[in-house]
């Protein structure tokens, strides 16, 4: 999608792609990363920086280190703002910064819907407290980018048929873990159930996905956007399009086997225990979001894009969800 563009990527590891995209090796977890990315930007001269780079999936990046991943997620953002200021300081060049934050920064229990205005009260989960801090990081630094504008992208869980996250596993059964056993489980075709807290409320609570496809297509229609000046902040919910999904539809959607178990509290220790012994990714402080609503309200996303939105937002929350499951669908993406 970005042909048109001269892309530069960074990151600690190298990309799996066939693309002739230019990669420098990078570990913004490290103080020093600032002065080499300022020397990047000094090199390259972008138009745009779109920061994505976060750490999801400590159990698949090897980052089990909470501080560590903090430098990665938070104080990482904070010295790519740092950089853009600078280079802007010297040269204005960088005129777009777009960054990757995530529903998951709202905290759980969003039975109304969340909008762009909402608190932001992600807890317990480190993703979602990370990716809460590191959207405020971005907020209050903007002013100091001088002439760029930043946008703010908050976007719902990634689905597709070649995105592979702990939400998709769980509706998928598959082992994710880097375990001998769950290597074995995966090798035997294994699919582990799907499990929720008993009482109908849990299977009646709601979720919205989007297509990574389309918040694709929303970064290259931002980053092809032409701005008469500056826009300070844009701030953007994202989720596909339709009503949300509710969890009873996503489990007959994905043909999964239902366990019930008694109570919230054993639904996190089973957890813990997939966790513990590494025959799955997903982390068991993300309890409380797989146990709520979690809503957002994609009003100002339809006005920004306008006449543009069904273009660019092509799929559906169900249609995004169902395109997991396909016979064709290959794992690979670890996006979320």
């Amino acid at each position: 999608m970005l042909s048109g563009f001269r892309v530069v990527g960074v990151d600690f590891r190298l990309p799996e792609t066939s693309l002739p995209v230019q990669f420098v090796k990078m570990d913004l977890g490290l103080e020093s990363s600032c002065l080499e990315f300022l020397q990047l930007l000094r090199d390259v001269r972008p138009v745009a920086v779109v920061h994505l780079a976060f750490v999801m999936d400590a159990v698949r990046t090897g980052v089990l280190d909470r501080d560590r991943m903090w430098q990665i997620n938070v104080a990482g953002t904070a010295r790519v703002m740092e950089a853009v200021s600078e280079a802007n300081r010297e040269w204005p060049m960088v005129e777009k910064f777009i960054f990757m934050s995530s529903v998951s920064a709202y905290g759980p229990d969003l039975s109304r819907a969340a909008t762009e205005n909402s608190p932001l009260a992600a807890h317990t989960y480190i993703y979602g407290v990370h990716k809460m801090e590191a959207d405020r990081v971005v907020q209050q630094r903007s002013p100091a980018l001088r002439g760029c504008s930043v946008y703010i992208l908050r976007p719902h869980i990634f689905a597709g048929a070649s995105v592979d996250n702990y939400f998709m596993e769980a509706f998928r059964g598959l082992p994710g873990g880097t375990s001998k056993r769950a290597a074995r489980m995966r090798a035997r075709g294994t699919r582990l159930p799907c499990m929720l807290p008993s009482g109908t409320q849990y299977l009646r609570n709601r979720i919205q996905f989007v297509q990574i496809d389309d918040v694709a297509r929303l970064v290259t229609h931002v980053l092809k956007k032409t701005e008469p000046e500056a826009q300070r902040l844009t701030i953007l919910n994202i989720a596909g399009r339709g009503e949300p999904l509710t969890y009873e539809q996503c489990v007959q959607v994905a043909k999964a086997k239902l366990v019930r178990v008694p109570t919230k509290r054993i639904f996190e220790l089973v957890l813990r225990f997939l966790w513990n012994r590494k025959i799955s990714t997903i982390p068991p402080d993300v309890a409380p979001y797989m146990t709520s609503d979690t809503v957002m309200d994609t009003t100002r996303l339809q006005e920004f894009l306008g006449a543009e939105y069904k273009n660019v937002i092509r799929h559906s929350i169900a249609d995004a969800f169902a395109d997991c499951f396909k016979p064709e669908a290959k794992l690979g993406s670890a996006a979320g």
